[in-house]
C-alpha cells in the first residue's frame, strides 16, 4: 500500500466524491440505522437475555436514542416513505429502554421524548 501524502489525499478526495453522489435521504437513513443498531446493542437486545449482555449500557443507550430522536425529528420532512419505519424503530427502542430500566422514566422523560413526545 502506498502511504504517501498524495495517496491519502487521493483516497480522501474519492471518499468525498462518493459522499457527494449519495442522496441526502440515504445519508440520513444510514445514520439513523447506525444509531438504531448501536442503541439496540447497548440495550442488550442482541442477547437472549438482555440483562446479561456484556454490551448492555443503558446510559449509552439513552444517548444514542436521544441522538436518533433528534435526527428523526429534524429530518422527518425529507425522509418521505422512509420516515414511518424509522419512527417505528425509534419508538420500539424507546419502549425497550423503558422495559429494561430498573426505574423507568415517567412518560415524556425517557430518552428522546423531549423531541418525540411521550412514548407509552
Amino acid at each position: 500500500m502506498n502511504d504517501t501524502p498524495d495517496a491519502h489525499r487521493s483516497a480522501d478526495e474519492d471518499n468525498a466524491r462518493d459522499l457527494a453522489e449519495i442522496p441526502s435521504v440515504e445519508v440520513i437513513s444510514r445514520a439513523a440505522v447506525m444509531l438504531m443498531s448501536a442503541a439496540a446493542e447497548r440495550l442488550g437486545l442482541s442477547a437472549a437475555d438482555p440483562s446479561a449482555s456484556p454490551h448492555r449500557d443503558l446510559d449509552e443507550a439513552r444517548r444514542l436514542i436521544t441522538a436518533l430522536a433528534g435526527l428523526v425529528t429534524a429530518s422527518v420532512e425529507y425522509l418521505g416513505p422512509h420516515a414511518a419505519p424509522i419512527r417505528d424503530g425509534l419508538q420500539s427502542l424507546q419502549k425497550a429502554f423503558r422495559e429494561e430500566s430498573a426505574f423507568p422514566d415517567e412518560p415524556g422523560q425517557g430518552p428522546g421524548e423531549k423531541f418525540t413526545g411521550p412514548v407509552y
